[in-house]
């Protein structure tokens, strides 16, 4: 069964505007992330196939031990988007992070925030709800992902603890 590929130049105003929403959604938790002080926990693996945008093919994906986040074109030739959280059964600081990223994805793809009515796009047929499992699977059996680094930045109380440290 071939198929069907689409350029970028010619993809729907739907699919551009999913795919625009999925890159701001992208932004935004690696900007949530980048606030985590522990190391391993700001480690991602990304898997970028931009250039393909063929039924059933995965765009990019951003598997994360806390966060996941994926494009993909469905056989109907629509842009998706899949998401997941870690499931953190007490309250602790990466409860604000998983709980906020949820909040934007929902908030990024509303009839307020885009031109067009992108909500369907965002699917619950499937959550990943253990990233971090994911993450070490990925990570062993990598064949398609690139490991990246997201950059740590001192959030305001993170400075005043350090400031009252010393």
């Amino acid at each position: 069964m071939k198929r069907k590929t689409h350029h970028h130049s010619k993809l729907s105003p739907y699919n551009q505007a999913v795919k625009q929403a999925y890159f701001e959604i992208l932004k935004v938790a690696k900007q949530l992330l980048s606030t985590i002080e522990h190391e391993e926990l700001r480690y991602s693996l990304v898997r970028d196939e931009r250039s393909r945008t063929a039924d059933g093919v995965i765009i990019h994906e951003f598997v994360n031990p806390l966060l996941y986040l994926r494009l993909e074109c469905q056989p109907n030739n629509l842009f998706a988007i899949h998401y997941g959280f870690e499931q953190i059964n007490k309250e602790c600081e990466y409860t604000d992070c998983t709980a906020s990223f949820t909040r934007w994805i929902y908030a990024l793809t509303s009839k307020q925030a885009t031109t067009l009515d992108i909500e369907a796009a965002v699917k619950t047929d499937w959550c990943i709800n253990n990233p971090s499992d994911m993450y070490e699977y990925i990570e062993e059996h990598n064949k398609s992902h690139i490991f990246q680094l997201i950059k740590h930045k001192v959030t305001a109380s993170q400075r005043k603890r350090l400031l009252s440290v010393a």
